[in-house]
């Protein structure tokens, strides 16, 4: 759990300052940008400036015409700050979205996960959806048509282990696209070991794909054909539910935290990767979104009567 960490913040490698976490709370201290010359020779504004306005759009999701006229730049000025920064908060963050070696898992297990199923949960899997602009591509159209959402959407499978952190998140799929094919597709299942536990939804039909890789499945029990479940199937579908609802807390939490991800549709330039990257802006939106969430204090208590930051 983090309590306190100090970062160096940069920009392209230049030292603008340092970001001291404690807990929740998240200071800025010994900024620097004396020489206006190692901000760009044509720049407006600081490293600093940049950093502050990006991290504004990312939690406000403020119109960029209105972050332009808070800093007073102009609108194209404003646009090349947000897609530049954006890089390279990216590439700096990206490897704190790790998956956890077992005996980390197994050290740190939170006393319900304990109770419920042993030392052997290793992710808990979730969907959501972020919406988009139309896009003006038939077949686009098509694919991004969420059934659920009735809206336009890319769709991110998010990891949570079971000590409410973010482990994995993939690449923004169109919203039709169903949760068994983006699991199975995206990778997250090469990272399970022989003898792990994937808990998730009734969705997440992935029985056969997780037993592959020698792990199994637990989610609620279906009561298709039948009136009602059995005793023992309703315990069993009410202790998977008390521990599947901690993803839909953290997913809360990254949401609530950066309103890019929920206060309006995304513009439909993000969805479109620049020549010679593979990722879309959308893509590292996402990432840093939930990197900067794991800053934050957990969701998931450690012991039973530990209370939660909600």
């Amino acid at each position: 759990m983090l309590k306190h960490m100090t970062w160096m913040v940069t920009c392209h490698g230049n030292y603008i300052g340092s970001l001291e976490v404690h807990g929740a709370r998240i200071a800025v201290k010994s900024v620097f940008c004396t020489n206006p010359m190692t901000c760009g020779p044509m720049s407006v504004l600081s490293k600093f400036e940049q950093f502050i306005l990006v991290l504004m759009k990312l939690r406000l999701n403020l119109p960029l015409k209105d972050l332009a006229f808070r800093f007073k730049i102009s609108l194209p000025t404003a646009s090349r700050v947000w897609h530049t920064v954006i890089d390279i908060l990216h590439e700096r963050l990206e490897f704190q979205i790790k998956w956890p070696e077992r005996h980390v898992l197994q050290a740190m297990m939170p006393m319900a996960f304990r109770q419920a199923f042993g030392c052997k949960v290793a992710v808990i899997v979730d969907c959501f959806e972020v919406f988009i602009e139309k896009p003006s591509n038939l077949l686009a159209q098509a694919q991004t048509c969420s059934n659920y959402k009735h809206h336009h959407t890319v769709k991110f499978l998010l990891g949570v282990a079971p000590q409410g952190y973010v482990t994995y998140i993939s690449c923004a799929w169109g919203g039709r696209v169903s949760d068994k094919q983006i699991t199975i597709e995206s990778g997250l299942l090469k990272n399970l070991l022989p003898g792990d536990i994937v808990l998730a939804d009734r969705g997440f039909n992935i029985a056969d794909s997780v037993g592959f890789y020698c792990a199994s499945l637990q989610i609620p029990a279906f009561t298709k054909g039948r009136k009602q479940l059995s005793v023992y199937e309703v315990a069993e579908t009410r202790k998977i539910a008390n521990l599947c609802i901690h993803v839909e807390r953290v997913i809360g939490l990254v949401r609530r935290k950066y309103q890019i991800l929920q206060s309006r549709a995304m513009p439909i330039e993000h969805m479109a990767t620049k020549p010679g990257e593979a990722l879309a802006v959308i893509d590292k939106i996402g990432v840093i979104c939930c990197v900067l969430s794991n800053l934050w204090e957990s969701v998931v208590p450690l012991d039973e009567d530990q209370e939660t930051l909600w």
